[in-house]
């Protein structure tokens, strides 16, 4: 009898996985495998290890696997190693594994040692193989005509989407074939990715992580919201977003799956169109951030473009940045955002933008401190979509917003109508009539009494001065073109 190693990895799921399918057409048994080795994630010298935010995921993310392959009569085999490849030998010598089937992920450090493991297994004779099924296109095969990386996205679509061929989803196998035997196993409490102490309650009444919960969450976008995509996603208050980032990032949904469902959903239904081809795009956004990261894997810790390595940020900044991390800026659109951000684990995409222009542009600190933030908050924390954003909010990286580009929070917050969200995540002004709710601080003193409410007692007063802060940002900017002459 044949035995294959299927190794799971960001790809917590059955349906349309490639590297599953592999194994199960080539062997009589296989075996599903997870390995946790968190200090494998580095790159550059930095570490990169999922965040608390993520180990939450991760780990009901793995129980709903483990219980999907148990429906089909298999398990899964974890472990916690500080090298996969030598965990992977180890499991090939017990379970007689004459293959080992990946799907691909493309951070630098994931890249390098996946060439190490095909390298070394298929010298001792081991098949090696990986296969594509975390994103629609793979980076190495779209370049520019000069031969170069993509920078800027709309470029980027125009050349892909036309040429994009996307085959349909796989079906999930039926059942899928157990070992004898099965090799030592961990369960996933083992892993420790909870917290000591349980602040994720939130979290937890917010999504339901694994490939249920995905196709779920689909579902109920694009039953309804899809139709108003294309303009209400810029709304934070309202539910037309997908929300389907971590699943995407897990890969408990592939691109592949969404792009087929709303395709469809395009047909059978026209007056999705209009939302539904948005949505795709969006979809591209990720597919050319992962094209950015791979070509230019010193972008989660450095600009892309080095003429901005030398930013003149503010030096003292402990206390701004607390402030920002703690949603106690004083700015109500900013503070309600962080606050959504440490109770759901997410942030409505508009209000992540105006976040990142607060702190990197009003604070002036250093981007690199909130990509950090958010890596260790988001569940969606993936460093592709995490480090374009961040770099795009700075202006130094890829088809990045220009540095004088600066966010008005008052003016945003009154645009996109946000007096009900920022109600919602920060109560203490909610009583507030939405005409000072935007900014506080000028609410009159009559106002005040009616309301019980008073600036800088009950709601902080901004950490920084809206407008100093901007001419502050963009003397900067000056200063960084006279290094740079």
């Amino acid at each position: 009898m044949t035995v294959a190693i299927a190794w799971f990895r960001r790809d917590f799921r059955l349906a349309d996985n490639s590297a599953l399918r592999a194994a199960l057409d080539a062997a009589d048994t296989v075996v599903p495998v997870y390995i946790h080795a968190p200090e494998e994630d580095h790159i550059n010298g930095a570490d990169w290890q999922p965040g608390a935010a993520s180990r939450w995921w991760l780990h009901h993310s793995l129980r709903a696997l483990k219980q999907d392959l148990r429906e089909r009569g298999s398990n899964l085999v974890i472990r916690r190693a500080s090298d996969s490849l030598q965990e992977l030998r180890m499991l090939i010598e017990e379970t007689g594994a004459e293959a080992v089937h990946w799907n691909r992920l493309y951070e630098p450090h994931v890249v390098a040692r996946d060439a190490k493991v095909k390298k070394v297994l298929g010298e001792e004779g081991v098949l090696a193989v990986s296969h594509a099924g975390c994103l629609l296109h793979e980076p190495t095969r779209h370049m520019t005509k000069q031969g170069q990386p993509y920078r800027v996205f709309t470029p980027f679509w125009k050349s892909l989407e036309p040429t994009l061929e996307v085959d349909q989803p796989l079906p999930a196998p039926r059942d899928i074939p157990a070992p004898s035997s099965w090799p030592q196993r961990l369960r996933v409490r083992e892993l420790d990715l909870l917290p000591q102490i349980d602040w994720t309650s939130g979290i937890a009444e917010t999504w339901a992580p694994g490939e249920a919960g995905a196709h779920e969450r689909l579902r109920a976008f694009l039953d309804e919201p899809v139709k108003a995509y294309k303009e209400g996603r810029d709304y934070p208050s309202r539910d037309d977003v997908s929300r389907l980032s971590p699943y995407l990032h897990f890969g408990e949904i592939s691109p592949r799956q969404v792009w087929a469902a709303t395709n469809n959903e395009m047909q059978a239904e026209p007056g999705t169109r209009r939302g539904a081809a948005s949505f795709l795009r969006e979809l591209g956004w990720r597919e050319f951030a992962h094209h950015v990261l791979f070509h230019f894997p010193h972008t989660p810790d450095e600009p892309m473009y080095p003429k901005y390595a030398n930013f003149p940020w503010r030096e003292d900044y402990a206390a701004l940045l607390q402030a920002w991390q703690h949603g106690e800026t004083g700015y109500p659109i900013v503070d309600a955002g962080m606050r959504q951000l440490w109770q759901e684990g997410w942030m409505h995409n508009r209000v992540r933008m105006i976040v990142a222009s607060l702190l990197v542009k009003n604070l002036r600190i250093p981007w690199q401190e909130g990509a950090r933030w958010f890596w260790d908050t988001l569940v969606d924390a993936d460093l592709a979509n995490n480090t374009m954003g961040w770099q795009w909010a700075a202006g130094c990286g890829a088809d990045a917003a220009p540095y004088f580009r600066i966010f008005n929070p008052m003016t945003q917050a009154e645009k996109f109508d946000t007096a009900a969200y920022i109600r919602k995540y920060v109560p203490e002004l909610a009583a507030l009539p939405e005409k000072y709710l935007f900014q506080p601080w000028e609410t009159p003193a009559e106002v005040q009494r009616a309301k019980g409410f008073k600036p800088g007692r009950d709601y902080p007063a901004p950490v920084v001065d809206y407008r100093q802060s901007r001419e502050d940002a963009l003397a900067a900017l000056k200063e960084l073109k006279k290094r740079n002459d």
